[in-house]
């Protein structure tokens, strides 16, 4: 059947799974100043620190103003004063006001660096648990790799903002407008120096934070990319050793890490220059600020005490704004993190839930039901995975899918674990449709053996418990004993509390295979999904396990996806696929009986086989 003739469903399924920003697209607001609100809406939770963190900053500004003024009394009236003594009180409230900049800047310290690490936190759970919201589709789009570097080396520059330049950027805002209100009292003559100063001091700002944006993003998207292709060369480190790619693995990164590398130069220079324009006209503007103080006191219209007052908050000014221009370039730098993370925030789950979702039965019988099943992959949307596919498992029934690569078996499982949705048709369990199931209660109801074991870096503990959590240890060994696990298990330098390693790599793939079918016999659910769960087993080890298995299969719906048609021989029945559709089913017997590809299959494998 043409996909024509469907109405183009795979258009459907294109838009379906494009309703967020992929992880390498830039959102209409990545980069800009604006971003920065996804920070705002993590910090507003923690408004104790927020008020603690802003007392702060205002009395350590407000001390700091206060000791530059008090220059000008202490050398106005204490150096001319007869009596020594009478200076004494001026180097008292100064040291008071050392004290409280002291105790001031503790708690602003304390503050915001407590604030920077608790949101950082948040946003990456926050993060961590949408993307475990995310069907598989999405990661299809996006490189994992990318991803978790996002989590890590964005949040990292976020941090750096939230835990110190925005209250470096807020202490030297407050002593700017302080130090300019204080300077208008000393001097409103040489105060219009600075009002035309500070404009000129934004205009590189302005023009260079544009270009220092944009390469922000830029070698952030970057990095992100170096993270993933070297988490990729590193979890496939013996098929590149084994295929002698290290010489072009190393070439690769390398020309990843000089791109990455010139972006990044480009960024460093355009903030140079940047925060040198902001010092040049800073500093010319103090500098002529000065001539004018100093001719104002030798013409008398300035005490000394005055103009040393000035010069000193025009200094701290000059400071300040040299500070702001800095920071602005890293606020640049974290919007263009926010924005990257707001993107994965506001990525749409690709399949949509019910508003009223229906209830699974409170005791599952595994009656599934594919009526009519046309799919297509969002990456394929072309090529039918299934058409119209039908398929009922009754309760208790066991049937194997069978089929030449391709032909759509393990298709069939991510339909059945709502991973996706088809374009046409429909699937039921129990006689619920399960679109209208939510996906975490529908998923409860099954346990799966997928062809690809995956074991976490965790112990054997953890990995078993994985799939009931609140298991108790007996019921642990009591699956790893029916997976025969239990003789490795014992070997193992720590037994059952033994680290396995990144993927198991401490384990053979026929034990970790066992592992993973432990870990659904502790499921105990009322469905089980067996993806060739014997693939990668030896002759006696696969016969105990395929004795575990047809033990755990008694009143329980199974389904089977196997290559080797010998371990479905017993299966109460067989499905053929081919190309998507069903072309035979019935037992065993029945099938060889009838020929067709099912007793092309059977023969082709059996004597090669037997001429092992």
């Amino acid at each position: 059947m043409n996909k024509a003739d469907q109405g183009k469903p795979g258009e459907e399924s294109l838009s379906t799974g494009s309703e967020g920003p992929s992880a390498g697209s830039a959102g209409p607001s990545a980069g800009k100043l604006g971003s920065l609100s996804t920070i705002f809406r993590f910090m507003l939770p923690y408004k104790g620190l927020l008020v603690g963190m802003v007392i702060s900053l205002v009395i350590a500004a407000g001390t700091t103003l206060a000791m530059f003024r008090l220059l000008q009394p202490i050398i106005d009236q204490g150096f001319a004063a007869q009596d020594a003594t009478e200076i004494d009180i001026y180097f008292i409230i100064f040291f008071a006001l050392v004290v409280v900049l002291a105790v001031s800047t503790f708690f602003r310290f304390l503050f915001v660096t407590l604030l920077g690490e608790r949101v950082v936190a948040d946003i990456r759970k926050a993060v961590h648990e949408h993307l475990l919201h995310q069907a598989p589709v999405f990661f299809e789009e996006n490189r994992p790799g990318e991803i978790a570097s996002r989590l890590t080396a964005d949040t990292t520059l976020i941090q750096n903002v939230v835990g110190s330049s925005l209250s470096v950027a807020l202490r030297n805002a407050l002593m700017l407008v302080g130090g300019v209100f204080l300077l208008f009292q000393i001097s409103p003559r040489l105060i219009g120096i600075i009002a035309l100063v500070v404009p000129a001091a934004v205009i590189p700002l302005v023009v260079y934070g544009r270009r220092v944006r944009k390469l922000s993003r830029t070698s952030q998207d970057r990095i992100a990319g170096i993270g993933a292709m070297a988490d990729e060369a590193l979890r496939a480190i013996q098929i590149v050793q084994a295929f002698t790619r290290e010489k072009e693995e190393k070439e690769r990164f390398g020309n990843a890490v000089e791109a990455a590398y010139r972006v990044a130069r480009r960024r460093i220079i355009a903030r140079a220059w940047m925060m040198a324009l902001v010092i040049l006209v800073i500093f010319g503007g103090i500098d002529m600020g000065l001539w004018q103080g100093a001719k104002g006191v030798i013409s008398g219209e300035m005490t000394g005490g005055e103009m040393a007052s000035f010069m000193a908050l025009t200094v701290l000014i000059a400071g300040g704004v040299g500070a702001l221009a800095e920071v602005y370039g890293e606020l640049q730098r974290a919007a263009g993190a926010a924005g990257r993370i707001a993107e994965l925030l506001e990525v749409q789950e690709h399949l949509p839930v019910a508003e009223n979702p229906l209830p699974l039965p409170a005791r599952v019988t595994g009656e599934v039901a594919f009526e009519g099943v046309f799919f297509a992959y969002p990456s394929k949307p072309d090529i039918w995975a299934l058409e119209d596919f039908s398929m009922r498992l009754r309760p208790g029934e066991t049937v194997a899918l069978v089929g030449p690569s391709g032909a759509g078996k393990s298709t069939t499982l991510q339909l059945l674990l709502r991973f996706f949705d088809p374009q046409k048709g429909g699937i039921t369990l129990d006689g619920v449709d399960i679109s209208q199931v939510l996906p975490h209660a529908l998923r409860s109801a099954m346990a799966i053996v997928p062809q690809e074991t995956i074991i976490f870096a965790d112990s054997v503990m953890g990995n078993v418990r994985f799939g009931r959590p609140e298991a108790s240890d007996d019921e642990v060994w009591q699956a790893l004993a029916a997976a025969q696990c239990t003789d490795f298990v014992n070997g193992l330098s720590n037994g059952i509390d033994t680290y396995l390693g990144e993927s198991g790599v401490r384990l053979s793939g026929g034990q970790r295979q066992r592992l993973a079918i432990a870990r659904a016999i502790l499921r105990n659910a009322p469905l089980l999904l067996l993806d060739e769960a014997t693939s990668s087993l030896d002759t006696e080890a696969e016969r105990k396990v395929q004795a575990a298995l047809e033990e755990l299969m008694k009143d329980r719906t199974t389904l089977v996806i196997a290559h080797r048609l010998a371990t479905v021989q017993a299966a109460d029945r067989i499905v053929v696929l081919d190309e998507g559709r069903v072309v035979a089913q019935g037992t065993h017997a029945e099938l060889l009986a009838g020929g067709g590809l099912y007793a092309r299959l059977a023969g082709q494998q059996f004597q090669a086989e037997a001429a092992q």
